[in-house]
């Protein structure tokens, strides 16, 4: 039987279009599957990079300390220049050593010197003529008005009966005194100018005199000058020919041995 050719290509062609419609949506679906796997595998390999910069697997850093600024900081002096001035000198004024003590009659570690170190220095060396004490005010603004008002009034003391009488007043105050600014008070200071004799209206016609103020106040700049900025400060050094004196700085109220170490190379 013969077949028409156009027929034969027509039933081809009506068979081959399903099959090629079947292929290609089977070939999308694996490539849909291919692709989704891929995605699959990328994100899991982005979330192991991600895990691996946790801060447990990154070494931590350490925050920066401030850098700290070194202040250089002066050091304290350990020798002082000054002179003997015209102030009240206990012991022979011809000894070989020289104590200058600036001092505060209402600080409480001036106290202590005066109880506990100061006898021993006057039973080892000033009554055995080897060392002078010159005592120099330097009384504390904090301390004021009182501590200026006691160095007056001994001052004035010392204006009747000279360095004698001078060092008693300045005993009764240190042993009389609380310390601190308000260990006395004007009638406490009458009252010592009594029981040591003097003259009371002199006495008080003194402690109003101005002069008696400025000699208070050059003590405490001569004691600036030579490096006392608190008290007690002492310079101990050679005694010379014009008051002049060069030594060591000893500053606070040290024991008996903090003294003794300055003075004994000294006089030998």
């Amino acid at each position: 039987m013969h077949k028409t050719p156009g027929l034969t290509t027509n039933i081809f062609s009506g068979k081959l279009v399903p099959i090629l419609m079947g292929a290609l949506l089977i070939a999308t679906f694996f490539i849909g599957t291919l692709y989704t796997k891929l995605q699959m595998l990328e994100k899991r390999t982005v979330q192991g990079s991600i895990n691996n910069l946790q801060p447990d697997n990154v070494p931590k850093l350490q925050p920066q300390q401030p850098t700290k600024s070194v202040v250089s900081q002066p050091e304290q002096s350990t020798k002082g220049v000054t002179s003997v001035d015209d102030d009240p000198v206990l012991g022979d004024k011809n000894a070989p050593v020289t104590i200058v003590e600036f001092s505060d009659y209402e600080c409480p570690f001036c106290k202590r010197h005066f109880d506990q170190t100061l006898p021993q220095l006057i039973k080892n060396y000033i009554d055995t003529g080897k060392v002078k004490l010159v005592y120099r005010d330097f009384p504390l603004s904090f301390h004021d008005p009182m501590a200026t008002k006691e160095a007056v009034a001994a001052n004035c003391a010392r204006e009747q009966g000279g360095d004698s009488k001078y060092f008693q007043y300045h005993d009764e105050i240190f042993t009389r005194t609380k310390s601190n600014g308000n260990g006395l008070d004007d009638v406490d200071l009458t009252t010592i100018a009594t029981d040591l004799e003097l003259n009371i209206d002199s006495f008080n016609t003194c402690i109003t005199d101005p002069a008696q103020a400025d000699e208070i106040k050059k003590d405490i700049a001569d004691g600036s000058a030579a490096g006392a900025s608190g008290t007690p400060t002492f310079i101990i050094g050679k005694s010379t020919a014009n008051g002049e004196i060069d030594g060591d700085l000893v500053v606070g109220a040290q024991p008996y041995a903090a003294f003794q170490a300055v003075i004994d190379p000294l006089l030998e």
